[in-house]
């Protein structure tokens, strides 16, 4: 059966006053509901400079665990999740009308992780990212959605210079941009020992890739870790809010599936 461990951290950072990241979790409380439904990880970054973008962090946030926790138990995670990512972008516009003109900005980035079975799911909009660690690499599995990265992408940025462009902070998505929100939904197997990390850009703007993987190690400490990640964050820059989760697989349920229905393999 699927078993975890997880570590989540948020932290100012060294300049701003208020938080505009916010981070949770679903956790299963019973065998059946960790088979069945499994387990979620969310984190979401306010959209500096933005009104109201702690409120469409959290509101993000709570709407993912909330309709989680309250789906059908079994259903697909690889439709569930833009389900949930649509809803939430929903109660964000709510928010926003509820709060009058000063909330006609409010955004956020969004990123998620279900585990289920022998399988990760990730959803993301913005660039928030997820990480896969594993044999001492960090494989990033999310794609930015900014501007620069876009750029990049279609060949009319190199590397480098997207690392470095003014536009590298613009999202080209986010929640509550519009009525309608295009999820990035990507599926991967998952095994003993794999770490996940889940991060917002106050982090990945100061920590580069390769320097993840020694960190969270194996044997590591995963509360331990991630102060480690935020400290070294806030050496290098501090400028944004940092905010990690950190999950370890510890065993998982081999399944394959027949006409939308798991089946145990040997």
């Amino acid at each position: 059966m699927l078993d975890l461990e997880f570590a989540e951290l948020s932290d100012l950072g060294n300049v701003r006053e208020g938080n505009e990241d916010y981070l949770g979790h679903f956790a299963p409380a019973t065998p059946d509901e960790r088979r069945r439904r499994g387990w979620l990880f969310v984190l979401a970054d306010g959209v500096g400079g933005q009104s109201h973008g702690e409120v469409a962090a959290r509101t993000a946030v709570e709407s993912l665990l909330d309709g989680f926790r309250d789906a059908p138990p079994d259903e697909p995670v690889s439709s569930l999740l833009p389900r949930l990512v649509q809803d939430a972008n929903t109660r964000i516009l709510e928010a926003s009308h509820a709060v009058g003109p000063s909330g006609s900005d409010m955004a956020t980035t969004l990123v998620a992780c279900a585990l289920r079975y022998d399988r990760a799911t990730v959803a993301h909009v913005g660039d928030s990212r997820c990480y896969l660690i594993r044999d001492g690499h960090a494989r990033l599995l999310t794609r930015d959605h900014t501007v620069a990265a876009e750029q990049a992408r279609l060949g009319l940025l190199g590397e480098e210079d997207a690392a470095n462009a003014l536009t590298r902070h613009m999202l080209s998505r986010s929640l509550g941009a519009g009525l309608f929100v295009s999820t990035e939904l990507s599926d991967y197997p998952i095994a003993p020992r794999d770490a996940i990390l889940l991060c917002s850009d106050g982090l990945h703007g100061a920590v580069t890739d390769p320097e993840i993987a020694p960190i969270v190690a194996p044997d590591a400490d995963l509360r331990s870790a991630a102060q480690r990640l935020v400290s070294l964050a806030k050496e290098r820059d501090g400028s944004d809010n940092i905010s990690v989760q950190l999950i370890r697989v510890r065993s998982v349920e081999r399944v394959g599936m027949y006409r939308g229905r798991p089946y145990k393999l040997l």
